[in-house]
C-alpha cells in the first residue's frame, strides 16, 4: 500500500473521531452517550498498542505469561465495588480533577506532594506514549513495505500523526476551565475506539485461527512440535511463579493509578452504579482481548519463526496471505489503541502540569483580579502548551532513543514508576494516620530505587550495551547489583525492582506515619476520605477551620476565575443549601471549604489553597481541637441522616396514608352511589305498586280487563322487589361464608347446555347467536345451581351490550393444569378500561353507564365472583380481548 493511500485513510479517520466528539459534545446528556456501556468501554483505554501488539510478542517468546498483565484488572475488578466507588464519592465531592490532586487533597492539599505525583506520571508515561509512536511508525512502514526508518523528522508521518493527536486532545480537552467536568465528547470517542480494536483484533484471530489454520487444535498440535513449547505453556518453578504473582500486583495497581485509567474510571465516571456493570463486563472485554492472542502467536512463530518482529505477526500473517485490506483493519485497530491511550494520557497528564506545577509555582500571581475571562483564557493556554509540550517530548524520546526497546518491557518500567504512588493512595484511604511526610519519603525512597534497580541499569545498558554495571553493581558490590539486590537473584528486573521499590515505599510510608505528629489540615482531609460515606452530601460540615474572613474577600478570588455571573450562581446555591437568608460580613469554616472546592477544578486545590489563605487570617488549631470538632460533626451529621431517614419514613407513611384514604374515599363513594342505584331499583317497584293500589281503590267501577292490566303489573313489580332484596341478601351470605355449597360430581357440558336452553328465548328475541364451542363430557366436583347462576349473569349481562341481529356469544372450556377454564366471550361493546379492576367489586357502579350498565344494580358480576371464590377458583376480565368482552373463570378440578 501506498504511503500516500495510508496517510489518506489515516486523516480520514481521524476525521470521522474528530466527527464523533463533536457529535457527542452536542448531545452530551442522550441516553447512548451517558450509557453504562460506555462507561465500561471509555476503560478499556487500558488496552493500548502494548495489549494490541505487545501482548502477541511476549505470548511467542514466553508463553502465557502474558496473561499476567491481564490478570490483574480481572481480579481488581470485584473490589471495585469497595475502593472504585469510594474513590468516585471522594472526587465528586470535592470536584477533584487528577490524579495528582486527588493524592495533594488527601495530606492537606500539600503542594509539594501534589507536584511529586505529576513527575512520577510525566516520567512514567512519557517514554509510554513515545513506545506508542513508535508502534505507528513501525506499523507504517510494514503497511507500506518502508524499511529506511532514519528519516527527517518532517518526512515522519508519524510527527504529524502526533501533532493531529495534540489537537484533538487540545480541543475536546480544554473546553471548560473547570478539569473536573466531564469531558464526554473524548469518553466516547475512547469507547468508539475500544469497540473497533477489539473487533478488529477478533477478527483477524478468527481469519488467522480459522482460515489460516485448521482450528485451535490444529495450531496446537503444530506448535507442540517446537523445541521449548513445553515451556511456554507453564509456570515453570516457584521463580516464574513469583514473577507472575509481582506482575500481576503491577497490573493491579496499574488499573487504578495509570493517569488515563483514573480520568476514564473516576473523574469521567457519571453515576456509581455503573461500576456495577464495570465490575462484570470490563474482565469479560479483557478476556475476549486475550482469546485468539497465543494462537496467534504459535501462528506466527510457525510461519515466520525469528524472520520478524513477533509482535506484529498481527500484520505480517495478512499480509504474507495476501490480505492486505484485513491487515489495513488490524492497523487500524492498533491505531485506535495508540489514539485512546495517548489522547487520554496527554490531557489527565496536562491537567495535573496546569494544576500542580505550573499554576502554583509561578503562575498564580499573573492572574489579575476582574478578568475573569482573560484568567480562563490562560488556564486553557497552559493546558493546550501542556499537551504538546508532552507529545513533542514523547515523540523526541521515540525519534532519539527507542528504537531497540519493546513495548513490553517499556510497559513494564512505566507500571512499575507509577507503583509508587500506591501505599499513599491505597493506605491512605483506609488509613487516617498516613501523613503527607510519610508518603513523599515513602514515594522518593520508591523512586530512588527504582531508579538505582530498574532505570539505570536499562538506560545504561540500551545506549552503551555495556552489562558490567548491571552484573557487578556499584562499587563492584555483588551485593548492591541492581538486578540482584540483597541477593533476590530469581526475580525478572521489573519486579525485582518493583518487589524492592513498593517494600520500602510503603514501609517508609507507615513508619514516617507513625512517627510524625502531622498537622490538622491533614488529619482533617485524613478523615474526609476515610470516613468519605458518611459526609456524602455534607461535606462543608467536616471542615476544620478557625480564623477570620471576609466574604467580599472571598467573592473577588471567585470573581476572578469564575466571573461575576458564575459567583453568583455558585454562593446562591451555598445559601440555598445551608438556608442562609442575608449574604454574611464574615465568612465560616463551610464558605472556606466551598469556596476552595468550586476554585479547585479550574486551578487545582494547592493553588487555591493558597489564593484563599493570602485573604483570611487562619489560626492553628491543635489536633485535640481538630478531633473535637470532627467528632462534633460526625454526631451533627448522624443526627441530620437520622432526621433525613425519619422524614422519608414520614413521608412515605403519609403517602400511604394518603392511598388509603383516597381507597376509602373512592369506597365510600361506590357505596353511596350503590345505595342510590339500590333506593331507586327499590322505590321504582314500590311506586309501581303504590300508583296501582290507589287506582284500584279510588277505581271501585273499573273495567275487568284494566284491573287485570293493573294488578299484573303489581304483581312484575313486587317480583322484582322481591329478586333485588334477595341478590343483596344472597350476596351477604356468600360474602360472609354463610352460604354453604352443595358440591356434586356434575358434567359441565349438561349444565352449560340448562344454561343455554333457558336463555335461548331471550337471545332469538334480540335475534343474538349463542354458540356452545366445546361439548367434551368433563365431570368435576361443583354447586351446579350456583354455577347456573354464574352463566346466566354472564351471558345476560352480554345480552344487554350486544347488537341485535349481529350479536354472538359464546361459551368455551378446556381443562388445564388441576383446574377447568371457562369463558364466556361476546362482540359487544366491552367494558371500558378504566372499569376493568373494579367490576366485581362489591359497590362498583360504572361512570359510563351508557356503556357499561345501561340498567340493574350491578350485583350480578359481584354474586357471581363471591360463587367462584367459594369454589375455591377464580374469574377475571380478559384485558387483551379487544373485540368485545371476555370473562374467563378458572374452577379447581377435583372429580
Amino acid at each position: 500500500m501506498s504511503s500516500l493511500v495510508l496517510i489518506f485513510i489515516i486523516v480520514f479517520y481521524l476525521a470521522i473521531l474528530f466527527g464523533i466528539a463533536f457529535y457527542t459534545e452536542r448531545k452530551s446528556k442522550s441516553k447512548l452517550v451517558n450509557s453504562p456501556y460506555v462507561y465500561v468501554l471509555s476503560l478499556a483505554v487500558y488496552c493500548s498498542a502494548w495489549t494490541y501488539y505487545g501482548s502477541v510478542g511476549v505470548a511467542a517468546n514466553t508463553g502465557v505469561s502474558f496473561l499476567t498483565i491481564y490478570l490483574g484488572p480481572i481480579i481488581a475488578a470485584p473490589i471495585w465495588i469497595i475502593v472504585l466507588r469510594k474513590v468516585i464519592r471522594i472526587a465528586k465531592q470535592h470536584k477533584i480533577s487528577s490524579l495528582a490532586d486527588f493524592i495533594s487533597l488527601r495530606y492537606g492539599k500539600n503542594r509539594f506532594l501534589g507536584a511529586l505525583v505529576t513527575v512520577v506520571c510525566l516520567i512514567a508515561i512519557l517514554p509510554y506514549i513515545s513506545l506508542q509512536l513508535k508502534a505507528v511508525s513501525e506499523t507504517f512502514e510494514i503497511m507500506t513495505s518502508r524499511e529506511d526508518a532514519s528519516i527527517a523528522i518532517y518526512e515522519d508521518a508519524t510527527f504529524y500523526i502526533a501533532l493531529l493527536l495534540a489537537i484533538f486532545a487540545a480541543f475536546f480537552g480544554t473546553q471548560t476551565t473547570d478539569a473536573s467536568k466531564k469531558h464526554r465528547g473524548i469518553v466516547v470517542t475512547v469507547a468508539f475506539e475500544s469497540l473497533l480494536k477489539l473487533l478488529f483484533f477478533l477478527i483477524v484471530g478468527v481469519y488467522i485461527t480459522y482460515y489460516l489454520f485448521d482450528g485451535m487444535q490444529d495450531i496446537v498440535a503444530k506448535a507442540s512440535l517446537v523445541d521449548n513449547f513445553s515451556n511456554l505453556v507453564q509456570i515453570n518453578g516457584l521463580e516464574q511463579g513469583f514473577n507472575w504473582f509481582f506482575t500481576i500486583m503491577l497490573s493491579f495497581i496499574a488499573i487504578f493509578l495509570l493517569p488515563r485509567q483514573f480520568q476514564m474510571g473516576v473523574l469521567e465516571s457519571n453515576r456509581l452504579k455503573d461500576v456495577k456493570t464495570a465490575i462484570w463486563l470490563f474482565p469479560l472485554y479483557l478476556l475476549l482481548f486475550n482469546v485468539f492472542v497465543i494462537f496467534i502467536a504459535w501462528a506466527g512463530k510457525l510461519q515466520f519463526g525469528n524472520a520478524v518482529n513477533s509482535e506484529y505477526y498481527t500484520l505480517f500473517l495478512p499480509l504474507k496471505n495476501g490480505n492486505s485490506f484485513l491487515a489495513l483493519l488490524v492497523f487500524l485497530g492498533g491505531l485506535s489503541a495508540v489514539i485512546s491511550m495517548v489522547v487520554v494520557s496527554t490531557f489527565a497528564l496536562s491537567i495535573m502540569v496546569s494544576n500542580n506545577l505550573i499554576i502554583p509555582y509561578g503562575y498564580l500571581k499573573n492572574f489579575k483580579r476582574n478578568e475573569s475571562l482573560k484568567n480562563s483564557k490562560y488556564i486553557k493556554n497552559i493546558r493546550r502548551v501542556s499537551i504538546f509540550f508532552i507529545i513533542v517530548l514523547a515523540y523526541f524520546f521515540y525519534y532519539n532513543f527507542s528504537v531497540e526497546l519493546s513495548l513490553y518491557s517499556i510497559g513494564l518500567i512505566s507500571f512499575v514508576i507509577v507503583a509508587q504512588l500506591a501505599p499513599s493512595f491505597f493506605v491512605g484511604l483506609f488509613w487516617n494516620r498516613g501523613s503527607s511526610k510519610g508518603a513523599i519519603i515513602g514515594m522518593l525512597v520508591g523512586l530512588g530505587v527504582t531508579f538505582y534497580t530498574l532505570i539505570l541499569p536499562f538506560t545504561i545498558e540500551a545506549l552503551t550495551g555495556d552489562a558490567s554495571f548491571t552484573q557487578q553493581g556499584i562499587f563492584n558490590v555483588q551485593f548492591l547489583s541492581p538486578h540482584s539486590l540483597f541477593g533476590i537473584d530469581f526475580l525478572s528486573p521489573a519486579e525485582h525492582a518493583f518487589f524492592w521499590s513498593i517494600s520500602l515505599n510503603t514501609i517508609c510510608y507507615i513508619y514516617f506515619s507513625l512517627n510524625t505528629k502531622g498537622n490538622y489540615r491533614e488529619r482533617n482531609y485524613a478523615e474526609m476520605f476515610v470516613e468519605s460515606k458518611n459526609y456524602t452530601s455534607l461535606q462543608e460540615e467536616a471542615y476544620v477551620w478557625k480564623g477570620e474572613a471576609y466574604v467580599e474577600d472571598i467573592k473577588d478570588i471567585l470573581v476572578r476565575f469564575l466571573g461575576r455571573e458564575k459567583t453568583k450562581k455558585a454562593l446562591a446555591a451555598f445559601y440555598t443549601k445551608y438556608d442562609i437568608k442575608e449574604e454574611p460580613k464574615f465568612a465560616d469554616a463551610k464558605m472556606i471549604h466551598f469556596s476552595e472546592q468550586v476554585l479547585t477544578g479550574s486551578i487545582g486545590s494547592s493553588s487555591a489553597r493558597i489564593l484563599i489563605q493570602n485573604v483570611v487570617k487562619e489560626e492553628e488549631i491543635t489536633l485535640v481541637e481538630v478531633l473535637k470538632i470532627l467528632e462534633e460533626s460526625k454526631d451533627a451529621i448522624a443526627e441530620s441522616k437520622a432526621m433525613k431517614n425519619k422524614s422519608k419514613e414520614l413521608k412515605k407513611l403519609a403517602k400511604q396514608l394518603k392511598l388509603v384514604n383516597e381507597e376509602l374515599l373512592e369506597k365510600d363513594k361506590q357505596k353511596d352511589e350503590f345505595l342510590d342505584t339500590v333506593a331507586h331499583e327499590l322505590k321504582t317497584p314500590l311506586t309501581g305498586i303504590r300508583a296501582g293500589t290507589e287506582i284500584l281503590l279510588y277505581n271501585p267501577d273499573m273495567e275487568e280487563d284494566d284491573k287485570s292490566r293493573f294488578l299484573t303489573s303489581m304483581l312484575q313489580d313486587s317480583e322484582r322487589l322481591s329478586r333485588l332484596i334477595h341478590n343483596i341478601l344472597d350476596f351477604e351470605k356468600l360474602a360472609k361464608g354463610k352460604e354453604k355449597l352443595d358440591f356434586q360430581a356434575n358434567l359441565i357440558n349438561k349444565t352449560i347446555e340448562k344454561v343455554i336452553g333457558s336463555l335461548q328465548p331471550a337471545a332469538a328475541k334480540k335475534n343474538i347467536e349463542l354458540r356452545v364451542k366445546n361439548t367434551h363430557p368433563i365431570k368435576f366436583q361443583y354447586d351446579e345451581d350456583r354455577m347456573i347462576q354464574v352463566f346466566t349473569n354472564l351471558i345476560y349481562n352480554s345480552l344487554k351490550f350486544c347488537e341485535p341481529k349481529s350479536g354472538v356469544i359464546s361459551i368455551d372450556y378446556k381443562l388445564g393444569n388441576q383446574s377447568i377454564e371457562i369463558s364466556v366471550r361476546d362482540n359487544g361493546k366491552g367494558f371500558e378500561e378504566t372499569d376493568v379492576d373494579f367490576v366485581f367489586d362489591k359497590f362498583f357502579q360504572s361512570k359510563n353507564q351508557n356503556v357499561i350498565k345501561p340498567q340493574g344494580s350491578g350485583l350480578g358480576l359481584a354474586i357471581s365472583k363471591q360463587i367462584v371464590l367459594s369454589h375455591g377458583g377464580d374469574i377475571f376480565i380478559n384485558k387483551n380481548y379487544k373485540d368485545g368482552a371476555e370473562v374467563i373463570i378458572k374452577i379447581p378440578f377435583n372429580e
